[in-house]
């Protein structure tokens, strides 16, 4: 989910940046007002977890490539403005020093990943958890990877019609809504799978260290 640098036309990548602006200094300003200082040791060693997996990518034909997030066990823990700032500083991170994913672009990868993941990951944990119990965690992480996931491809899909010539030849990525859905959002589905299972099972470690902490 790591868009590279020209795929996307000025018409996305700069309302998105402006988009972005905001929701940082929503998120700045709401973290700190909710995140208890002993809370930031533990979102670092979750932020780092989220660079790492990020790193393992998968490549699939047609030019894609997938990995798990993090966000999940982010958003669960520490909700959708750190969630957004953590993933905003790894997506960074990223593609200043690898080469990972583009500057441009970071924008809306960020926008997909923490804050429609991480928010999608928070409503579906709501939604689950009074009948759904500690599966509601996994339900949770598989949900905001396959919504991050969609709102990616919907954006690839649509810079044919956004960003073309007068010849209607596309400008930058070239691919619509019916190669992009299916090309992205679908191995999504096998990630959210492996998504749900890690997050469970480092929400479970947590939770088990909390509780030894307070005893």
């Amino acid at each position: 989910m790591h868009i590279p640098d020209g795929f996307l036309g000025p018409q996305t990548w700069l309302p998105a940046a402006g988009v972005a602006a905001l929701g940082w200094t929503w998120a700045v300003r709401r973290v700190r007002r909710t995140l208890h200082t002993e809370s930031v040791p533990t979102l670092g060693v979750v932020t780092a977890c989220s660079f790492g997996l990020m790193l393992v990518t998968i490549p699939l034909p047609g030019g894609t490539t997938i990995h798990a997030t993090g966000i999940g066990l982010l958003a669960l823990r520490f909700g959708v403005a750190a969630t957004f700032l953590s993933v905003s500083l790894v997506l960074a991170l990223q593609a200043l020093l690898l080469g990972d994913g583009g500057l441009t672009t970071l924008p809306v990868t960020a926008l997909a990943l923490g804050l429609v993941g991480g928010g999608a990951v928070v409503g579906t944990h709501r939604l689950c958890a009074p009948f759904a119990g500690r599966y509601a965690v996994g339900a949770a992480a598989f949900v905001g990877v396959v919504a991050a996931a969609f709102v990616a491809a919907i954006v690839l899909g649509l810079q044919p019609l956004l960003s073309h010539g007068p010849d209607g030849a596309p400008l930058y990525f070239p691919f619509g809504l019916r190669t992009t859905l299916p090309a992205v959002v679908l191995p999504h589905l096998l990630v959210g799978v492996l998504e749900a299972a890690l997050t469970m099972a480092a929400d479970r470690l947590l939770r088990h260290d909390d509780k030894g902490g307070r005893s």
